[in-house]
């Protein structure tokens, strides 16, 4: 038995490869499915099994590109009622790869419809050596159950049984191999470690020290961090199988005339994935702003409109390939073009450009501590928020702005800080469509401004990783 782990950073997915010596499995696959091929032609075995332990919702899987570049068979829970050709798995199947057996747990909680795989090693014994958790575990936390609508406290309640029933019954030594790490918003407090062992989450994992049940739907029911938009529509895309990468648009390179002229569609727009430096400083007026280099992917799939086709307004070509292929990870297939020679060019042939101020945190608190009139908004995450702000302001997270710019006043001067200038960047692109006239963003954010001494610093901007949800319920000893 080897296993091999993939990790794909911003979304923080792990996936596997579990292999024998001439056959393996590839388990949660990724969409861009070629790192599994070439890692199983270098480990000299044939990918025989594509295993799935639920509809992901914060990616979309790889799994029909995978099956159709290898002939493998797609596994897949039955109660998913998945539309593609799969072997359909329910409580007691077992998948036999080799000298190895894999036992299908049913653990719904984060999904209706989550499976966990058991794995045994006959070679060696009869005793489970492992687990692919899926999303039900993960390290120093559990999956979150409020993504369904008004199923909440329904799948907290079928979480506990799920772990405390299933999976903590499996032995000490038993390793963990979970679909997400840390930076995942599938979970709240994830470590950033990419495995784990049932012991260790028995003993240190704060949301199986709350053995009530009442209080453990409670701490998973509450105080839980946005949903992304693309959550609920990945699922929907996973369970009816995606389109095949191949079959996708290609990235037109498109010169300053061909991509003005796409413009004037109603149903095309345009996505700035600069720095936010660059984007202040000179930008397509209209454009939305999500820098490449932050967490791209989470925010374009949160906030871009799926019904449009997509051009790319980015530092280099190699940048709007990387954007196109993270994108195609959330779903948002329609990244058609890109702006040839950027936005030097664009403003050297006298198109109309847009700009958005920037203000230090030294200009931000003489605003505070002055008389001007204006408005303060922080498009931080609520849970940042209630760590540390600055008196006065209100919160708004970035994304709720596509709808909430109405509780703002568009000819009141606007301040917007986030924790670094990123979010703040995006949010300041949003009212900048919604003809705000007088939109500030603050470069450093509020990591700035505590640095300069004029705020607490935010702890969960230092520790976003610490498992700070669950104080109000537990000490763990």
């Amino acid at each position: 038995m080897l296993l091999k782990h993939f990790f794909v950073e911003k979304i923080a997915h792990s996936s596997y490869i579990l292999a024998g010596k001439e056959t393996c499995a590839v388990i949660d696959p990724q969409r861009d499915v070629d790192c599994y091929i070439q890692a199983a032609r270098d480990m000299g075995v044939e990918i025989t099994h594509i295993l799935e332990t639920h509809l992901h919702a914060d990616f979309i899987s790889g799994h029909l590109d995978l099956a159709q570049k290898t002939g493998a068979e797609i596994y897949a829970p039955k109660s998913a009622d998945c539309v593609f050709d799969h072997v359909a798995l329910v409580e007691g199947d077992t998948v036999e790869i080799e000298d190895m057996r894999l036992q299908v747990l049913e653990t719904p909680g984060h999904t209706p419809e989550h499976l966990c795989y058991v794995t045994i090693d006959l070679a060696r014994g009869e005793t489970p050596i492992g687990v692919f958790v899926g999303d039900v575990l993960f390290v120093g936390d559990v999956g979150r159950p409020d993504l369904f609508p008004n199923r909440a406290e329904e799948l907290a309640d079928r979480l506990y049984h799920s772990l405390h029933d299933k999976v903590l019954q499996l032995p000490d030594h038993c390793e963990v191999y979970p679909a997400h790490g840390a930076g995942s918003l599938c979970g709240r407090a994830m470590a950033a470690k990419y495995q784990t062992t049932i012991g260790y989450e028995r003993r240190y994992n704060p949301a199986l020290q709350i053995h009530d049940k009442p209080d453990f739907i409670r701490s998973l029911t509450s105080h839980m961090p946005p949903a992304p938009d693309h959550f609920s529509r990945c699922s929907d895309i996973n369970r009816r199988g995606p389109a095949l990468i191949a079959d996708l648009p290609i990235l037109e390179e498109l010169r300053v005339p061909q991509f003005a002229e796409r413009l004037d569609d109603p149903e095309v727009i345009a996505l700035d994935i600069r720095g936010y430096a660059a984007f202040a400083g000179l930008h397509i007026p209209g454009a939305w702003h999500i820098d490449l280099a932050g967490n791209f992917p989470t925010f374009a799939g949160w906030v871009l409109p799926t019904d449009k086709d997509i051009l790319v307004v980015a530092r280099d070509y190699r940048d709007a390939v990387d954007a196109n292929l993270w994108a195609r990870r959330v779903g948002l297939d329609r990244v058609v073009g890109y702006l040839n020679g950027g936005m030097t060019t664009w403003a050297a042939t006298g198109q109309e450009i847009g700009d958005i101020h920037l203000v230090s945190t030294e200009n931000l608190h003489d605003k505070v501590t002055g008389t001007d009139n204006f408005v303060l908004v922080d498009v931080r995450a609520p849970g940042e928020f209630e760590d540390s702000h600055i008196e006065g302001a209100l919160n708004i997270p970035a994304p709720e702005l596509r709808t909430r710019f109405k509780e703002l006043h568009p000819e009141k001067a606007t301040y917007l800080i986030c924790s670094s200038g990123n979010r703040s960047s995006l949010a300041a692109s949003i009212l900048k469509q919604r003809g705000f006239a007088e939109v500030h963003s603050v470069a450093g954010g509020m990591t700035g401004y505590s640095a300069a001494g004029y705020a607490k610093r935010c702890a969960v901007c230092e520790n976003p990783h610490g498992s700070r949800y669950f104080s109000n319920y537990l000490t763990v000893s």
